[in-house]
């Protein structure tokens, strides 16, 4: 992404903060080098520094030896050869600035990557350091209208998906041939491929027992088929994939069937209630952003997690019940999560989030996951119909 001065500056100047503070060695913070534009393939053998303050000015630390790896950025260049010097800048730069945002997090580990002695070395250097997680969620978590549009298309292709891949399943089953976990892999990979979608890992395709395990992997070994599928069997699907052009958003989905003809009840009533939660939580969303109320990810968590508890299946919740969703499909923005990495950060307009409740029992588990997104102030579902009842042949 292009780095855009004037919204750091509007979210400095809405989280009450004097400055951000970037700062990378061996590429070892993500962040940092994908809001400023910094390739994979720039050499960074030695520490650089970029603070960016709230008035849009801006300072450049670098090594003598690698003092170009920030020309493309705006503001005043240090160049330093010592480490006294590095550490005298330090200290000219600290001067006059209060909160200054930072690369770590107590809670969010997925953007805390400052290093503890880093840290010690800033404050020591001058610098009162505060969680950069807002600014990271208001810059990277939020979608513009083209990242929406983008995120909808992909959507709509992971519900097409979906209903061919039962389609073919219906077919196969009856035919008698044996079907494995990965063949159904095999099928949803050659669609995103078709379609032109691309993704981090392949989707999950979870048989009975499997269905249990949220992150279930059949394995990456060539003689690692995974399950047989069997007549009267939970499957679940969990794909996510986004377009390959640059820029690309996300969409995450996870649809859940029954081999068979036929729902058992007790099947049946797992999966109203994972339906129940999902709906829950759109509902809750929409009434506190309607009311004007701020709303956090925690919050919501909370309160799909407390209607899942007093529906008996407390200890069939393994998860939280949602993940930020951008050009990473577990994105910067906020998560839906008060258990996990509580996440207090606000859904604001543009964030995009999945919604994915889930019950994981002994023999089988469920969740319904949906794409939400923030418009308007409301809450926007993205896809095609959602899944209301099991699917069946």
């Amino acid at each position: 992404m292009e780095l855009s001065t004037g919204q750091a500056s509007a979210a400095m100047l809405e989280e009450n903060l004097s400055a951000w503070l970037f700062s990378n060695f061996h590429h070892k913070d993500p962040i940092s080098d994908k809001i400023l534009a910094i390739p994979p393939s720039a050499t960074n053998s030695r520490p650089w520094l970029y603070l960016l303050r709230q008035d849009e000015s801006a300072e450049k630390l670098v090594h003598i030896i690698e003092d170009n790896i920030l020309d493309h950025l705006p503001g005043r260049k240090r160049i330093y050869k010592s480490r006294q010097q590095f550490l005298s800048h330090l200290k000219e730069m600290a001067a006059g600035l209060e909160k200054v945002a930072c690369h770590y997090s107590p809670e969010l580990p997925a953007i805390s990557h400052l290093d503890h002695g880093t840290a010690e070395m800033l404050e020591r250097c001058g610098f009162s350091l505060a969680p950069a997680s807002t600014l990271i969620h208001r810059l990277l978590g939020g979608l513009d209208q083209t990242e929406i549009e983008s995120h909808l298309r992909a959507a709509d292709h992971l519900y097409d998906i979906v209903a061919e891949v039962w389609k073919r399943l219906r077919k196969e089953m009856r035919s008698g041939a044996p079907i494995w976990e990965t063949t159904v892999q095999g099928w949803i990979m050659g669609m995103f491929e078709e379609l032109e979608l691309i993704t981090d890992s392949p989707p999950i395709v979870a048989l009975g027992e499997n269905s249990a395990n949220p992150h279930y992997s059949p394995g990456d070994g060539a003689a690692e088929r995974g399950a047989a599928l069997s007549a009267g069997a939970v499957l679940l699907f969990d794909l996510w994939a986004k377009e390959k052009a640059p820029g690309s958003v996300y969409a995450d989905i996870s649809w859940v069937g029954i081999l068979d003809t036929r729902v058992p009840k007790k099947e049946e009533t797992v999966f109203g209630t994972v339906v129940k939660a999902r709906d829950l939580a759109v509902t809750f969303i929409a009434q506190s952003l309607a009311a004007g109320q701020s709303l956090s990810g925690e919050q919501v968590d909370r309160e799909v997690r407390a209607f899942l508890e007093d529906s008996g299946y407390g200890e069939a919740v393994k998860t939280r019940t949602g993940h930020g969703i951008d050009q990473e499909v577990h994105g910067f923005g906020a998560n839906l999560d008060s258990i996990e990495f509580p996440d207090s950060r606000l859904l604001l307009e543009g964030s995009c989030f999945s919604v994915e409740p889930g019950i994981y029992l002994d023999d089988f588990g469920m969740r319904s996951e949906i794409n939400v997104y923030i418009s308007g102030g409301k809450p926007i579902v993205s896809g095609k119909k959602l899944q209301f009842e099991l699917l069946r042949f």
